[in-house]
């Protein structure tokens, strides 16, 4: 089987496994102290060109809500589209653990926030009555396969540096929108004024792991403490932090996101004469967002796996990942060009 669900599904790079059997020969000391971890922690100081601080987590959820609650406090609020990961596929974990109120703003028509938008909303600062917005946050690449330029981030955080603001970034598909760009790591967070980001491992290709990036120092106050209470700090750090080595080490990270987007690009062009065939959003990432006829479904997802995005109008969405081959979208397309 190969699925077209999520990225997710896919194995892990041999790269990042030789990293962790490389890591697996000897007694170090745990959580965090150790040379792997600190060998990695000024890779991540030398990519993204600033004396960042790192935070190793387990999973995308742990990430968001470290460095969410890092800026927040129970009594603030959150700005975030409403299309966004933290309000609609994390459960209630945000805000039980953050204890903040999450207003989400409508995405545009390519899945984005834009600046009108997140004006109308900073609203009632000083307000006792009213939850006091203190972040806001973006996802990149978005859920809707989508890239944030640097000029539009760049735009936004202006906007909430302005207001009293912190910015951040959800960053699950980083390396791929870092990929589409043809940028590097900082140019769309170091030097446009993200405050902190969530970078993720895991659909990029490694067996597990996230990392919170602190770009605001302001925000390192309290992450440590935060880090250990929310149950994401790691006793063996040095194999979350090995891969993410592995990862940023010759920009390995942009050959294999390189690779997810063009196969994105090649199986967008496949699906395109279908005249069934309604491609819905612009593709600049890893992900295809289509309107299909609603009788196949079952057909298709018994050998490739997907998700329904939006039933009403049958728009399901299509990801490629590391390991996806030509031959599997040309096999994909073909089944769906068979179909009544």
């Amino acid at each position: 089987m190969k699925s077209f669900a999520s990225d997710n599904y896919a194995g892990v790079l041999p790269e990042v496994m030789d990293a962790l059997q490389k890591v697996n020969n000897a007694h170090v000391r745990s959580y965090g102290a150790d040379e792997v971890t600190a060998r990695t922690v000024s890779l991540f100081r030398e990519v993204f060109g600033a004396d960042v601080d790192v935070y190793f987590v387990f999973n995308g959820t742990g990430a968001n809500v470290l460095s969410i609650s890092s800026a927040t406090q129970s009594y603030n609020a959150i700005l975030c589209s409403d299309t966004s990961h933290i309000y609609n596929d994390e459960s209630s974990a945000p805000e039980t653990f953050t204890g903040c109120r999450f207003f989400p703003l409508r995405a545009n028509e390519k899945g984005k926030l834009d600046i009108d938008t997140i004006t109308e909303r900073l609203i009632r600062k000083g307000d006792v009555h009213y939850p006091q917005t203190a972040m806001l946050s973006i996802t990149q690449s978005t859920e809707y396969g989508t890239v944030y330029t640097p000029g539009e981030i760049k735009q936004i955080s202006n906007l909430a540096k302005e207001n009293g603001l912190y910015l951040h970034m959800d960053g699950s598909r980083f390396f791929n929108a870092a990929a589409s760009l043809k940028c590097g790591l900082r140019d769309i967070s170091t030097d446009v004024g993200v405050d902190i980001l969530s970078l993720g491992g895991t659909k990029a290709g490694m067996m597990f792991g996230e990392a919170v990036v602190v770009f605001n120092k302001e925000l390192s106050k309290h992450i440590a403490y935060k880090h250990k209470q929310i149950m994401q700090l790691a006793s063996k750090t040095r194999f979350i932090a090995a891969q993410f080595e592995a990862m940023l080490s010759n920009d390995l990270w942009r050959t294999h996101a390189t690779h997810a987007n063009k196969m994105a690009e090649l199986l967008c062009k496949s699906l395109t004469p279908n005249r069934k065939v309604k491609i819905t959003k612009p593709v600049q990432a890893n992900a295809i967002f289509a309107e299909i006829p609603r009788s196949w479904y079952e057909p298709l997802q018994e050998h490739y796996p997907f998700y329904v995005w939006k039933e009403s109008t049958h728009e399901v969405r299509l990801m490629c990942a590391w390991d996806t081959s030509e031959e599997d979208i040309l096999s994909f397309a073909a089944a769906l060009n068979n179909l009544p």
